[in-house]
């Protein structure tokens, strides 16, 4: 697949004081005459700061690394893991179209996907505020079908369930990530036949809420419970 750069580009970039800082120390992990090797993250932490990886970013990089600009080009066109063009302001949607999610039904959230954010993958929904692709495997096979959104997967997805995270996500709220029907993890659906004491149910618990709880963030569930959650790309990029 052939990817190109954004037809519409801004006229600069520069890193944020606090990332400037931690690109300097990732620089500074490889020894001298090898710091291109650090190019990967100081990408993709250009891209958390934008939302979506510029020419400008790309270019300002490649200097800070002393790499020719076509370098730095072919490592940001080659993984799709940057994104080449703008994404929606309160989330980006990668839904898995790989086997195992396309037989559970991830047809369907691609169809609920185009119909309320855009036709096309890729382009930015009416009101700029969401976008969405359609991803090879991510790796959550036993909860298909999937979508990871911003950092998080959310998890044994169907239609209507894609709908009601798109609405919650639009009315300001981040729903807590993981599986969403109850599941505990990835334990059969019918129940444990196995290390029973552990049945699902009892507390769910997902990585992304875990790691917050240093962070201190936290979401209103609908039955008024506040839960730590992880969420730095959709609160407005990562700054430090």
């Amino acid at each position: 697949m052939l990817r190109r750069l954004h037809k519409d580009q801004p006229a600069s970039f520069a890193f944020t004081e606090k990332n400037l800082e931690w690109a300097k120390g990732q620089i500074s992990k490889y020894p001298e005459g090898r710091q291109a090797s650090a190019i990967i993250p100081l990408l993709w932490r250009a891209q958390e700061q934008e939302g979506w990886l510029t020419r400008p970013a790309i270019e300002h990089v490649a200097d800070m690394l002393s790499m020719a600009y076509i370098r730095a080009l072919e490592v940001a066109t080659f993984y799709f893991m940057f994104q080449l063009q703008p994404v929606g302001s309160i989330a980006h949607i990668q839904i898995c179209g790989t086997t195992t999610c396309m037989i559970c039904g991830a047809e369907e959230l691609v169809a609920v996907a185009k119909e309320l954010i855009s036709p096309h993958a890729h382009s930015l929904s009416a009101d700029g505020k969401f976008s969405w692709e359609e991803v090879e495997c991510m790796g959550a096979c036993a909860n298909a079908p999937m979508a990871q959104i911003g950092k998080d997967y959310y998890e044994d997805l169907t239609a209507d369930k894609l709908r009601d995270l798109i609405a919650r996500f639009s009315n300001g709220e981040v729903p807590v990530p993981g599986p969403q029907n109850g599941r505990y993890a990835a334990e059969p659906l019918s129940g444990l036949t196995s290390l029973k004491d552990f049945e699902s149910g009892k507390k769910q618990y997902n990585a992304s809420a875990q790691a917050a709880v240093d962070l201190g963030d936290t979401v209103k569930r609908i039955d008024g419970s506040e839960v730590p959650i992880l969420t730095p790309w959709l609160k407005g990029r990562a700054t430090a």
